[in-house]
Parts: structure tokens; sequence; C-alpha cells
């Protein structure tokens, strides 16, 4: 049997701290290892398998897809790229639709078209407010939004633009407006900065305060999109519409696909003026449409909402139980166990160890982040392996 993770240190770029698994088989919750070790799967590819590893609804779509017609470009129509518009469009409270590869596309087209609309309709405006320990994506500009530090230094000097303040203050936005403001970026929860949650009201006066200015508010939904947080949308549990979203991870059930909607207004691109090679292909719209269907018509998030409120009950019982942890939050199936040290890595890799995969989405913040449709005895199963390793890291201080 190769040694594949040999070979991966021999050809990759060191840009990923993996962990020692090298998985080669996926079904629902579960993967298997090249030994055969079966591990439940909390982490679901980053929030991107909604329904589980290789769905029954998914893999039909894909098969039947990649047998028809796999990619033509954008100069024409297709079918899939149509019905997966449609369902969008109709099951959200934007107008317009694009497609692309990635949420990191997403966000970035998102920003185009918001610096697009300043330029026509702002007097040239320019800049988004973004927030600091947010996450919008890998691209260099996506690197300038996104206000860690950690991400922008290495790549230092940035695309200019952006403008990081304080999340969850509205004062700080309030602040950061001038006259060369086009929009404010925001997350509903923010994912990778460690599943922080606003208060409540805090979406609802920014986009008073947008409202207010004439400027766009854009949320970035990768994360919390497409049922993650237990409505189909985040913005819906805030009470709130954008001009423009952003959307990735978890549309394609597995397949990467981005998308960006806009309301009528904001969406200002000319013939020409934006553009994907692969964006919208039918094989992957075929699996968003898949995916999103089967989400929509099984009420997958009403089921996260009741799957993720009993996961927190479970994990506030090990707060409880546990000095150490000294937060969890989180909605629906996003949620983070934050600890009053840097202990992510040992639990993981002790849950690794025992079939449970967990993010250590930083040094002090364990996040779960499992495929959409889990039940009540997955979660049992892992708090059953959780638990215990919480007790021995216990035992270690």
């Amino acid at each position: 049997m190769a040694d594949w993770q040999e070979l991966e240190k021999k050809y990759f770029m060191r840009t990923f701290k993996r962990m020692p698994l090298t998985v080669v088989r996926g079904e629902g919750a579960r993967v298997w290892d090249e030994h055969g070790k079966e591990y439940l799967d909390f982490t679901s590819g980053w929030a991107v398998n909604s329904l589980g590893h290789c769905h029954p609804a998914v893999v039909g779509a894909v098969c039947e897809q990649a047998r028809t017609l796999i990619q033509t470009s954008n100069q024409f129509y297709t079918v899939p790229q149509i019905k997966l518009a449609e369902l969008l469009v109709e099951n959200s409270c934007l107008d317009r639709v694009f497609f692309c590869n990635s949420g990191a596309e997403a966000v970035e087209g998102a920003v185009k078209l918001a610096r697009r609309y300043g330029k026509l309709h702002l007097g040239g405006a320019y800049k988004v407010i973004t927030t600091f320990n947010s996450f919008h994506g890998r691209t260099l500009t996506m690197v300038a939004a996104t206000g860690q530090p950690k991400h922008q230094e290495p790549y230092t000097p940035l695309p200019n633009g952006f403008v990081n303040v304080e999340y969850n203050k509205v004062g700080a936005i309030k602040e950061a407006t001038t006259s060369e403001t086009c929009a404010v970026m925001l997350e509903p929860i923010q994912g990778e900065g460690g599943v922080n949650t606003p208060d409540d009201d805090y979406l609802k006066e920014v986009r008073a305060w947008c409202d207010d200015k004439g400027i766009l508010l854009i949320l970035d939904e990768v994360q919390t999109g497409i049922g993650r947080i237990g409505s189909l949308f985040g913005y819906e549990q805030f009470g709130v519409e954008p001009d423009i979203m952003a959307l990735g991870k978890g549309l394609g059930g597995g397949v990467p696909i981005g998308a960006f909607l806009a309301k009528e207004k904001a969406s200002v691109f000319a013939p020409g003026e934006h553009g994907s090679t692969f964006g919208g292909n039918p094989l992957a719209c075929a699996a968003g449409y898949a995916t999103l269907k089967f989400i929509i018509e099984g009420d997958i998030p009403s089921k996260v909402k009741q799957t993720g409120a009993y996961l927190i009950s479970e994990l506030e019982r090990l707060k409880s139980k546990f000095d150490f942890i000294v937060e969890v939050r989180g909605r629906g199936l996003l949620e983070a166990v934050q600890f009053d040290r840097d202990l992510s890595d040992r639990v993981v890799r002790a849950c690794l160890e025992r079939g449970l995969l967990l993010n250590p989405v930083k040094p002090n913040a364990v996040r779960f982040i499992p495929p959409l449709n889990i039940t009540k005895s997955d979660v049992d199963e892992a708090i059953a392996v959780l638990e215990p390793v919480l007790a021995e890291v216990g035992k270690e201080r």
C-alpha cells in the first residue's frame, strides 16, 4: 500500500496543517481511512458536505449530468444553471444571481459588484467596511477584506479599499463610514473567526445605517447559508435583507460551486463586466440544484434547528462539568467550544484517535460543523467520544 502522507510531503506545497488521516471513502456522516477504520465526521469538508458524504440525491444528479453535459462556458444557455438560479431566487429575498466556483470567488464578485454600484451611483465610492476576525476567502483581495492580521501580514502591501472595524459594534461602522464608502460586508456569524455570534439587533442596526447613508449591505453567507444555522439563509434569523449575498460551501453538497445574489437595484453589471469560464457549469449546477432542492423539500433547516439545539445543550452540559470550557456558542449546526487556554489541537487529535473528526478553528476553540442531516444519536456518539477526552485533558492541567 502506498504511503500517501509521505507522497504528499514530497509533492505538495506546504500550505495545510493536516491531521494524520488519509480519507479514502465517505458515506453520510462517516468516513473511512485506507486501513478501514471508521470515523464520525463533524467537519463535513469544512461545512461543505451539507447532506453528508456521497448523498444519493447529489451522486445521482452528478452521474446523470456527467453522462449528459459537463461544460459549455457561459457563451450558451444551459438548463441546470437556469434551474438552480430559479430555485435560489424564488427562495430568497434577492433578484439576480451569478455563479462561480467557490465562496472566495463569490465574495470577490460581491465586492466587485458593490464597487461598480459605487462608481455608478455613489460618486465613485469604492471602500468596503469589514470587521476584525472576519474571514472572506484566500484571494489577495479577500485577504485584504479579512480582518485577521495573520492572514494579511505575509502579503503586504495589500489591495486597498477595505476598512476593518470591530465586529458587533455599530458605532465602529458609523465612525468608519465616509463619502468613499460603497458597502458594509459582514458574516451573520463569523465562522472562521471562531463562531462569533452578534447581538440580535446588530444586523438590523447596520441595515438601518446602510439605508440612511445609501450604501449597500453585503452578507457573506458562504458558511451560514444553505441551512447551516437553522434557516435556509442566515439573514432570515436576524430580520434583515441584504442588498448582495455570497454563497458557497454547502451549496453544491460537496461539489465546488459559489454564487452571489443581488437585489435588482444592486445588480448593475453590464455585459462583459464580469465572467467565469467554469462558473455555473452544468455539472456543478446539477449538484447544487439537487442539494438545494433536497434541503428545501425536506425542510432540513428546521431539523438543523432541533439537532443543533440538542448539540448545544450537550456542549453546555460539558461546560458545567469542565471548568476550562469558558463558552459554548453558535446557532444550528455551526457551533464552537472555547477553552481558557490553547487546548484545541490536543482535543482534536485525541478525538481523531477515537474516531471523531472535529475542527480546531482557533488555538483555544473547537468548531462543530457536521452534515445538516445528522441525528441525535450521531450527537450522542460524538459527545461520548468528546467527554472522556476532555476529562483526560483536565487531568493533564
